[in-house]
């Protein structure tokens, strides 16, 4: 990290947090009413803590290019909308069937399978609302823009046709590492990639810039999913929040069950090393997002 940060990452990255949930709990009170059984539920997952690593993201990505903070505030709320209803329709009993999410009852635990279905539902199409509205940008070309991009991020060629090819995987198992390279850059790459490049996109930056924002979310998606499925066989519930062990439960192929523990390692290692230096263009404005890249291999959760 450069020495001209004065902020640790972990300070940077809880303070961004904070914010991030400020502006959805405001941003909920406004789309219904207080007291409603969905707006409860769709709180109970969204308000429940975690690193909050996409919307930190945007807002880095965003300062890059000078966007007014609030603005990108706003677009950080909404992708951790997107991600946080993905979280609720994974935990239900059609999909991964889990009760602990971040340490706490999943959404259908505390109401129903029902009410969870809803609550997703809303959060995703709460997100498109908020990234359509002036307040998210005055361009209207930006808006459409960043609408676009994250229901591509978000729809079947993103994170659900990821979805729907991990499940497929469970009874036609994926025999080697570039049909997992595949499903893991549309499940999970794809809202790591909106992430980092909604910054350009409201910054209106050059092709350039976008593009070197999207080859490090490439690496450091991957690299996040190795070690998500490195977690799965060495990680406990209690630091992990969540379940452990259910792949190997279930025979799904994994970067670890296909690389082994030490291949798979080394390889997120590599990843990571690669997506910070996408960013030596930017030099000292990009360092924490580059500082991100180490704390996604590092991390124990």
């Amino acid at each position: 990290m450069s020495a001209n940060t004065n902020l640790s990452l972990a300070q940077m990255m809880a303070d961004a947090a904070t914010q991030v949930e400020a502006e959805m709990g405001t941003l909920l009170l406004t789309a219904g009413e207080s007291g409603h059984q969905l707006y409860e539920a769709m709180r109970h997952g969204t308000m429940n803590g975690g690193k909050r690593m996409r919307p930190f993201m945007v807002m880095q990505s965003a300062a890059m290019f000078g966007v007014d903070a609030a603005c990108a505030l706003r677009v950080a709320a909404a992708i951790e909308f997107v991600h946080s209803y993905s979280l609720i329709h994974d935990d239900l009993p059609a999909m991964d069937d889990a009760d602990l999410r971040r340490g706490k009852p999943t959404v259908h635990k505390v109401f129903d399978d029902a009410t969870a279905v809803l609550a997703g539902d809303g959060l995703l199409t709460f997100a498109f609302e908020v990234l359509s509205e002036p307040d998210t940008h005055a361009d209207a070309n930006v808006r459409c823009r960043l609408v676009k991009a994250l229901a591509l991020a978000a729809g079947p060629l993103g994170m659900v046709g990821g979805q729907m090819l991990d499940l497929l995987a469970e009874t036609a198992p994926i025999e080697d590492a570039a049909e997992i390279t595949r499903l893991q850059q549309m499940k999970t790459g794809a809202l790591i990639s909106f992430s980092c490049e909604a910054g350009a996109i409201l910054g209106k930056a050059s092709h350039t810039a976008r593009h070197a924002l999207h080859n490090y979310a490439h690496d450091l998606g991957l690299a996040f999913q190795i070690v998500d499925d490195l977690l799965d066989v060495q990680g406990n519930e209690a630091e992990t929040g969540k379940p452990v062990g259910r792949d190997s439960e279930v025979g799904k192929a994994t970067f670890v069950s296909i690389l082994g523990i030490d291949r798979a390692r080394d390889q997120a290692d590599v990843l990571a090393t690669q997506a910070a230096a996408h960013l030596d263009m930017f030099e000292d404005r990009a360092a924490y997002l580059q500082a991100l890249a180490r704390f996604v291999v590092e991390r124990k959760t």
